[in-house]
């Protein structure tokens, strides 16, 4: 078996085990998170992060690239304040358990209709998952929705 396949079962038996809304924290890696706008001139138009879990320490992408639906995003990323970090340091923790049994790729429409996208990427065990989701809930699943609230208001104290 491999280690996709060793981590993937692994985050189901927790998925299927547990309470619906449970949450999971990447272990011994990161959350690298953001909101994006295609539409979009300036610097407010991308704003990724990362959030590293085992430094404890926080990240800001200087790339400023649109993610693709087709591989992870690579970005540079710049050491930000310790007070900043503690601003998001519980986020990896609010990561919805059954986002994490989703195939990687899209959900929803993000930036169909100029609305933008949030990116979640989590890296677990060696492991690189991520998702671009729609900003409009009508067209996510319910389990994201408290998700997305609070992935946008801490993405909104990060500016």
């Amino acid at each position: 078996m491999n280690g996709y396949s060793l981590l993937l079962g692994t985050l189901l038996a927790a998925t299927f085990t547990g309470c619906e809304q449970e949450k999971v924290s990447p272990d011994g890696g990161y959350l690298v998170v953001g909101r994006y706008y295609g539409e979009c001139i300036g610097e407010s138009c991308i704003d990724i992060f990362k959030i590293d879990t085992v430094a404890e320490r926080l990240y800001e992408d200087t790339a400023d690239t649109y993610p693709s639906s087709e591989r992870p995003y690579e970005g540079r990323y710049q050491l930000k304040s310790q007070p900043l970090y503690e601003q998001v340091r519980v986020l990896p923790q609010h990561v919805p358990a059954q986002l994490l049994t989703q195939p990687t790729g899209i959900v929803g429409q993000p930036d169909f209709a100029d609305g933008g996208g949030y990116y979640v990427e989590v890296s677990a065990a060696g492991q690189r998952k991520f998702w671009l989701i729609d900003t409009q809930k009508n067209n996510i699943p319910v389990y994201l929705h408290a998700f997305v609230d609070e992935l946008d208001a801490k993405i909104r104290s990060l500016q």
